[in-house]
């Protein structure tokens, strides 16, 4: 991410590097456990909690530099749960005045009967917290995964989206404020956000790379007209994308994530993000041409990635839709969700 926020360059060069180094020296694999060897890397450099106060062993950093993070770790093609981690489950502990421990954490939100699926990383984290409605409020409890009932799955990328199932009469939750649970849901959205457009940013890069040095019929495919309509296609969808996710991260830290207009810029972002996967992974793929769908090349590492990235926390529809509400709720006051 290009964020607005002035984030330390050196900063940015070694979380690139870390990623980069790894990258290198561990081969892609269709199924992806989370690398503990990594995992104690980032945390002798102080990214696995990069977010945290400082008293708690955090660093202390901000959302704009775990976007950062988390956009080097997909333009490196990188699967860890640094987001659900950091940003989500640990986040929500300490907002709620919940202590954690070292162990590896993601979050659930139960549905009514007890079970939620698509869980991100449950199986293979120390600690589940874990989110229920208790008749009009929530409750939340910071529970050993070895205490859930979790079926092992995958997205299309092979990232560990479990499903889990829970007896919360059984749990010592606490009560949640309905805020902090919105926050959630509005946080979970935009750290999507912000992968995919990493996803989009490096496919953008690839393509430009390669039009540029292959060559066709004794010239390079980008001195062709269609090719050079497919690539500023994909280039200026990318940037849509990335322009709509950088104001609705601005917007939230901006505003503490407090902004009346926050829920619009988020979907605002979402929808964009999911539009643009659609063209740049189409048209990334056109001017690859055939290379492109092989294992070898790594253009499928960033397009799955794209795709299934954009269909987690509400797909492009529901998105689509909480924009088209939210702009009918404001009536004239439409302009406002977009300029104040």
């Amino acid at each position: 991410m290009n964020t607005l926020s002035a984030v330390d360059p050196a900063l940015v060069e070694m979380m690139g590097a870390v990623f980069a180094e790894h990258r290198e020296a561990h081969p892609p694999a269709n199924t992806v456990a989370r690398d503990t060897e990594l995992w104690r890397r980032l945390d002798d450099l102080g990214l696995v909690r990069l977010t945290g106060a400082e008293e708690s062993g955090g660093s202390g950093a901000g959302w704009f530099e775990a976007a950062e993070l988390l956009a080097a770790a997909a333009r490196n093609a990188v699967r860890i749960p640094l987001a659900e981690h950091d940003l989500l489950a640990c986040w929500l502990l300490e907002a709620n005045g919940m202590g954690s421990d070292d162990a590896v954490r993601t979050v659930c939100l139960l549905g009514d009967d007890g079970t939620a699926s698509g869980v991100p990383w449950a199986a293979s984290s120390g600690r589940v917290v874990v989110v229920w409605r208790d008749g009009d409020d929530h409750r939340v409890a910071d529970v050993d995964a070895a205490a859930l009932a979790i079926t092992p799955g995958t997205n299309l990328i092979g990232e560990p989206r479990d499903a889990v199932q829970a007896d919360v009469a059984a749990l010592h939750g606490v009560p949640v404020e309905s805020g902090l649970v919105e926050q959630l849901w509005l946080r979970s959205a935009l750290v999507r956000a912000v992968q995919v457009c990493a996803a989009l940013d490096t496919i953008v890069a690839s393509s430009v790379e390669h039009a540029a040095s292959r060559v066709q019929f004794g010239r390079p495919l980008s001195r062709f007209q269609a090719v050079q309509h497919l690539i500023a296609d994909l280039a200026a969808e990318a940037a849509l994308a990335r322009a709509a996710t950088e104001s609705a991260l601005t917007t939230a830290v901006g505003s503490s994530w407090a902004a009346t207009n926050l829920r619009f810029r988020v979907a605002a972002a979402r929808s964009c993000v999911g539009h643009a996967a659609s063209v740049v992974v189409r048209n990334a793929h056109q001017v690859h041409g055939a290379i492109g769908t092989t294992l070898e090349h790594r253009l499928h590492e960033f397009t799955r990635a794209a795709l299934a990235w954009r269909s987690e926390y509400g797909s492009v529809r529901y998105w689509d839709e909480q924009v088209t509400d939210a702009a009918l709720a404001a009536g004239a006051d439409v302009w406002t969700l977009i300029t104040d």
